[in-house]
């Protein structure tokens, strides 16, 4: 059975150390085979880096490394030099730091090509690096993290500001210089705008939400069941369950990201951890979310209704500067929400926008219960349990009382009169026990407000300054229950009470 590459980006050491690798040549073929200089976003721990080295060997000629891919009879291995910068290694605490550093970045790159480099500015350092690499052969060059000193500073618009014009002059040396290079590959978390970092840039072709490279990073169903066999058989007998069941539980927990709003994939970081813990966890938000997040949440009051409310176009993610840009915009990028679905308005498409599966939901759920609505962190976990607990004993009557107990302990401030407020916030304390729970769920005569589908399926409707009566009444009518036949269903109507901010009525009934 082939190793699992956690944290392993280097494309040869996964090929020389008997790692379980994931053929994605094919998409690499049809880029490089263009020469046009391509952008791919796509939010972090999903192969950016891995297919920077993959590009990288590649172009230095190391044909033996590819025996089995897809590309190895397709290219002609011939060894091209290569600019490889990580903006990893950026110094962005301040502005004369940075400079510095991409000075000292690409003097690094020089000294690995056997060239020196003179000049002590970052842009004509760059400028030298690539004139002088291409004395023989045109230069291929691969950024990774493009971003990153921005990213760091997505809270603070001056100083984002600062980086940014830092960037742009960095960058358009790969405009200038058009001449001396063959290739170019750069990637990121947030697509660029028109008048960002790449305004000079005008030829990059930026491939973040095609159709064709939907599936380009991550795995894909295929590539799950056909890579990981071995592990999936192992994984299942160790979980006493079924292999079916073992499938569609990784569905629900790990798949869900797209990037075209009709194709899915799985994300890598998750799925290797899985098979290497074989436990449902929460692996990839909690493996590093950004430091910024919760101040992000905070700052700008972070609701799940907002966040879904509205579909989004492609000239969204293109027209704003990130730190300036609607927050479903920005946490679509970064991985947190995804495109559930896309409908055609005249020339263009707009998605619809939801949490990627259920180890997202549950982990930005608890963020935005932390950082919105004051909750303390061990308070939490406190409410995960108990609700879990209930679920699996079929209390409804405890969750509703569970419910009440965790609005009661919320700011008086902080309360909206408002019924989407308070779908927001139910919706929010249900995904962050980890239930596989449902807002504004779709059937054929309108949507329902909440549906928990665990052993059972709970459906719920919340009015503010009616009745729980009413509530009820409309899940009978609208028959949102129907798509659920042959399992046991509770319909559940709550009233809240706009004065009391808080639950003061409810009624449920089994179908």
């Amino acid at each position: 059975m082939k190793k699992l590459p956690i944290g392993v980006q280097d494309y040869k050491k996964i090929k020389e150390g008997n790692y379980t690798y994931i053929d994605k040549t094919k998409y690499i073929l049809d880029l490089i085979s263009s020469e046009a200089p391509i952008f791919l976003s796509r939010p972090r721990r999903f192969g950016k880096s891995l297919t920077i080295s993959t590009l990288y060997y590649l172009f230095k000629g190391e044909k033996d490394l590819f025996k089995g891919t897809y590309i190895y009879d397709k290219w002609e291995f011939k060894e091209y030099p290569v600019i490889r910068i990580n903006l990893l290694d950026v110094a962005t605490d301040n502005v004369e730091r940075m400079k510095e550093s991409l000075t000292k970045i690409i003097k690094l790159e020089g000294n690995r090509n056997g060239i020196e480099i003179t000049e002590t500015d970052y842009k004509f350092a760059f400028n030298e690096l690539i004139i002088k690499l291409s004395q023989k052969e045109r230069v291929v060059i691969l950024v990774d993290e493009y971003e990153k000193p921005i990213l760091d500073n997505i809270n603070n618009k001056e100083k984002a500001e600062k980086y940014r014009e830092i960037l742009r002059d960095f960058y358009v040396s790969i405009k200038s210089k058009d001449e001396y290079i063959k290739f170019v590959f750069m990637t990121g978390i947030t697509k660029f705008t028109k008048t960002g970092v790449f305004s000079a840039l005008n030829n990059l072709n930026d491939i973040s939400l095609d159709k064709a490279y939907a599936q380009m990073l991550g795995y894909t169903q295929e590539e799950l069941e056909s890579n990981f066999k071995e592990h999936i058989k192992e994984t299942a007998i160790e979980m006493n369950m079924e292999e079916k069941e073992l499938l569609k539980n990784l569905k629900m927990y790990y798949n869900g990201f797209s990037f075209d709003g009709e194709n899915s994939v799985y994300n890598p970081f998750s799925i290797l951890q899985f098979f290497k813990k074989r436990e449902f966890e929460n692996y990839w938000f909690e493996s590093g979310s950004p430091s910024f997040l919760y101040e992000y949440i905070k700052g700008k009051k972070i609701r799940y209704e907002d966040l879904v409310k509205y579909p989004v176009s492609k000239l969204d993610f293109s027209t704003r500067e990130i730190e300036e840009a609607n927050a479903s915009i920005f946490f679509t990028q970064a991985g947190y929400l995804t495109f559930k679905g896309k409908e055609k308005y005249g020339m263009e498409y707009e998605y619809l926008l939801d949490y990627p599966n259920i180890e997202v939901k549950n982990s930005f759920s608890k963020m935005i219960l932390e950082a919105n609505y004051e909750l303390e962190r061990g308070k939490i976990k406190e409410i995960n349990k108990t609700i879990w607990k209930a679920i699996k004993e079929k209390d409804i009557e405890g969750i509703i009382k569970e419910i009440k107990r965790i609005i009661s302990a919320i700011p008086y401030n902080l309360h909206k009169k408002e019924e989407s407020y308070y779908h927001s916030l139910i919706y929010t304390i249900l995904a962050s026990a980890g239930l596989n729970v449902t807002a504004e769920e779709l059937t054929n005569l309108g949507r329902s407000d909440i549906v928990i589908e665990e052993d059972d399926i709970y459906i719920m409707e919340i009015k503010i300054d009616k009745s729980a009566e009413k509530a009820l009444n409309q899940i009978k009518e609208m028959k949102y229950y129907e798509k659920y036949k042959g399992k046991e269903v509770y319909i559940i109507g709550i009233n809240i009470n706009s004065e009391k901010r808080n639950i003061d009525e409810y009624k449920i009934e089994k179908i």
